[in-house]
């Protein structure tokens, strides 16, 4: 999983400016000089976006702790809506997809009753992975602020809004020598997730942030503590037209 995140992450740190930089360039210079370049005076922006970002655990149990790699791959479509007439402040509803990867020290497991088992794994424990993976169908809704005109692909924008989603696949993996557990159904987990974003850069790259805004497992509980943990996401996304 790990060398995915990094071929992903080559692919798009290298091909993505490129693309942005040149795509309106060679577009231009395809165009005979005896026809007359039209401007869109009805443009919208940033309508597809690629996100890779880091992935941490908050508001976690004293016990629990990651390690490792923690990562997540963000890709979707968001329809633009301009609501002034310069167009430089929009309204954006998307749809998407996102899987994310989270390494950590809690176990998860059941027991012979088929209750899930949570609790926390000590250093004396010796296991290689111990990691829940997270697929996601998410709904973007964003209030847009940008420096765009009409003749510009490289301007200043700031991103906030809301992000609606549903965990359609979980996956919880132990493995240590000659043991294996994996998790599937999981009745803790809350599958209805919402999270506040905020996106900020200029052209090619820009600085996301991810908060959720309810709990993974609400009503689990470890030593008789609530298992009351939030994701927190921070990485870059990508924008195309």
């Amino acid at each position: 999983m790990n060398r995915i995140y990094y071929l992903v992450f080559f692919f798009i740190f290298f091909s993505t400016p490129l693309l942005a930089q040149t795509e309106e360039e060679i577009r231009l210079k395809s165009i005979p000089d005896s026809v007359p370049v039209v401007i869109d005076s009805l443009y919208r922006e940033d309508q597809f976006y690629i996100g890779l970002t880091f992935n941490l655990i908050s508001n976690k149990p004293e016990a629990i702790s990651q390690s490792g790699f923690s990562g997540g791959i963000h890709t979707g479509f968001t329809r633009d809506f301009p609501i002034n007439k310069r167009r430089n402040i929009a309204i954006a509803a998307g749809l998407g997809w996102s899987l994310n990867s989270y390494s950590h020290n809690l176990f998860i497991g059941e027991d012979d009753n088929g209750e899930t088992i949570f609790r926390s794994l000590t250093r004396d424990i010796d296991y290689s992975t111990n990691r829940f993976t997270a697929q996601l169908i998410e709904a973007p809704l964003e209030f847009r602020w940008r420096t765009s005109t009409p003749e510009t692909y490289k301007f200043w924008r700031i991103y906030t809004g809301l992000k609606f989603g549903y965990i359609y696949h979980f996956r919880s993996n132990f493995v240590q020598p000659d043991n294996q557990v994996v998790q599937t159904d999981v009745p803790e987990l809350d599958r209805f997730r919402l999270g506040a974003t905020f996106t900020f850069g200029y052209n090619t790259f820009n600085f996301h942030v991810y908060y959720s805004l309810n709990s993974l497992f609400p009503e689990a509980r470890l030593n008789e503590e609530t298992i009351d943990i939030s994701v927190f996401r921070v990485g870059l996304m990508f924008y195309i037209l």
